[in-house]
């Protein structure tokens, strides 16, 4: 089977609150790349003329827009985060540009989050793709792979309409709890 499969590179902040690494429990940065592997949700034979799944450019626009536009240079933050708080506080404005996760941002999460993420772009495109497996390399020597279903292992009891769930620009939920 075909699959489309590219890259794009974003920087991030975050920190790890949870108490498993004390090196990151300060805000911190990463230069990352996400890399998705998508293939048809109904494969076909090549037609003997166009001769593709999709063209690339339908098929990344929107999920690269996303990554340049919502993530890039985004501060990711547990929902439990004491700093949430403080943004919502003291810089509301700035709070719309904090990437909001369950838990602690790990890379494990962020790969969940962001596979259902560009799987919502995806079905919103028209179903005709579906997101095989995403790999986000946190450092040159650091990557996390992941193909499944992502909601077997995001934690239980998150909402159903939370912003990775949509295929909006959104990468909090904020404005709907302020």
């Amino acid at each position: 089977m075909f699959g489309l499969v590219f890259s794009r590179r974003f920087s991030m902040a975050h920190r790890l609150t949870a108490g498993l690494s004390e090196k990151c429990a300060l805000p911190h940065g990463h230069n990352e790349t996400v890399t998705v592997r998508l293939t048809a949700t109904q494969p076909q034979r090549l037609d003997g003329a166009a001769n593709m799944v999709e063209p690339f450019e339908r098929a990344k626009a929107r999920w690269h827009g996303w990554i340049d536009d919502a993530v890039d240079h985004a501060f990711q933050v547990n929902a439990a985060d004491p700093l949430l708080g403080w943004f919502r506080q003291h810089e509301p404005t700035r709070a719309a540009r904090l990437l909001v996760t369950p838990g602690d941002p790990t890379t494990e999460m962020l790969a969940c989050l962001m596979m259902t993420k560009i799987s919502a772009f995806l079905a919103a495109d028209g179903g005709v793709l579906r997101c095989a497996s995403i790999r986000i390399e946190e450092t040159p020597t650091n990557s996390v792979t992941f193909d499944g279903d992502p909601a077997a292992f995001l934690p239980e009891g998150l909402p159903a309409d939370a912003w990775w769930h949509r295929a909006d620009a959104s990468i909090n939920d904020l404005g709907a709890a302020a």
